[in-house]
Formats: structure tokens, sequence, C-alpha cells
């Protein structure tokens, strides 16, 4: 399971770094952080003080502790990985509602239709999934700010400004993907919107965002390809596949619209 996952993971690395910046560095940035989560729950067992003059043997339990603790991890990944592509995939849906209403060209409208129809099937699949697997509703950017509160966090998590898309990233620092940061997408998603209803050409403005809030997504993604559960392969793998071809669609578009 294990390899095949592994195989996964590499053939569509090199579809999303394509587009992110032409290297395997996103791939590399996903495993440190997996890898990263299991290191963490291993640091987290107590050590155990060997006797003077006894060796201790391993037990079953003590064998099966390593492959517990890189389920957890899994576990954990996929659920964050819901938890932040839903309102992600939210933000995408406000912007093509905007979209449908200010813009001009008919190309622009086609593929605001589309992604509303992919990520809002997508954000149904989550939501059921999340449900079935952890019993409960996935929780909202409010509640799990309340959370973040109640851990004694005094400041709201996330980016205190948006990213810059024009810079590489600096992909030497693992995704942190175990700590929610839903109140800054929020802050940055309500930026983004803003600027595109005021925006002198909506149309090239829409591009501009587009453009790197799908790269995100592909970022994001890059983590689900390499998960244990089936659903979350597939569906990291339709939207690499649906965002790498719209990406290069909107591109297209700029470049003979715009001149670029």
């Amino acid at each position: 399971m294990n390899s095949q996952n592994s195989q996964r993971s590499k053939r569509w690395s090199w579809g999303v770094t394509s587009i992110l910046i032409g290297s395997t560095a996103v791939m590399v940035a996903a495993t440190n952080v997996a890898t990263q989560s299991v290191v963490k729950a291993e640091q987290s067992q107590p050590e155990i003080q060997q006797p003077k003059g006894e060796t201790l043997k391993p037990t079953a339990q003590s064998q099966m502790m390593p492959q517990r603790d890189m389920m957890m991890a899994g576990e954990k990944t996929d659920r964050h990985f819901i938890e932040m592509m839903i309102p992600h995939h939210e933000g995408a849906l406000e912007m093509a509602d905007l979209a449908l209403k200010l813009s001009k060209r008919p190309e622009i409208r086609q593929i605001a239709e589309l992604i509303k129809s992919d990520q809002t099937r997508e954000i149904a699949q989550m939501k059921s999934w999340y449900k079935q697997w952890y019993g409960t509703e996935v929780p909202s950017a409010m509640t799990m700010m309340n959370h973040s509160d109640m851990m004694g966090m005094t400041k709201p998590m996330g980016m205190t400004k948006p990213m810059d898309m024009t810079k590489p990233m600096d992909m030497t620092k693992p995704m942190d993907m175990t700590k929610p940061k839903p109140m800054g997408m929020q802050n940055m998603m309500a930026a983004d919107l803003k600027a595109l209803e005021t925006a002198p050409d909506f149309d090239k403005a829409f591009i501009k965002k587009m453009i790197p809030h799908h790269k995100m997504a592909l970022m994001m993604s890059s983590m689900g390809v390499d998960s244990d559960r089936p659903e979350i392969r597939t569906i990291s793998t339709a939207i690499v596949q649906a965002q790498i071809k719209e990406i290069e669609q909107m591109r297209q578009w700029y470049a003979a619209w715009y001149k670029a």
C-alpha cells in the first residue's frame, strides 16, 4: 500500500510542480510534514528506563506503536485537509459568483460555472466523509477560532498578509497542515473579493486572483495524493487535474487579451 501511494505521489508531483515552481519541492514539503508528524508522535511516548543487568524484550504492543503512530498522523492530516480545503473551495465559489455577475467575457463566465459545479460537488463529498469518519460536522471557521482561543491563543492563526505569488515560493519549509488557519484565510478572501468588486477591469483582476488561488489548492492537494484513504487520494487527484487545466486556460486568455 505504501509503495503504491508513493508511486502515485511521485507521478502527480510532476504535474503540480510544473505549475508551481518547476521542481519536486512541493512533494518534498508534503513528505516532510507527514514525517514530522510521525516523529513528534514517537517523541511523545514516555521513555522506558532499562533496569541494570536486564534486557528489555520488545512486546507485541511496542512493536505495533510505530504503525499506530503513523496511522494517527495520517488521520490527523486527512482531517485537517478537509477542514482547510472546504473554506478554500468556498472562497473560489464566492469569486465565481462575482464573475457570473460582473464579467463581460463569456469565457470567464464559463470557467466560473465550471468552478462552481466542480467545487460545490467536492465540498459536499468532503462534508459527507468528515461526518462519516469523525462523527461530527466540519467545524466552521468561527468554531475553530474559538477553539484556538480556548487553547490560549490570543491572536488569529494564519497569514498576516496575502502571499505574493509573483515571487518564488520558499519550499524549504514544510507547510504545516496540522494547525488550522481559517481566520487568516477568511481575511485574505475578503480582501480578494473587495478588490474584485472594485477592479476597473474585472476579468483581468479575476484571472490575477484566481490563478494564485488555484496554485494554493494544488499545494494543499499535494498532501492528499499520499493519503491512506482512497477517497482523499481521488479527490486530491481530481483537484490537481482540473485546476492545472484551468490555470493554463486562464494564462492563455490573459496573454491573448492583455498581451502579457
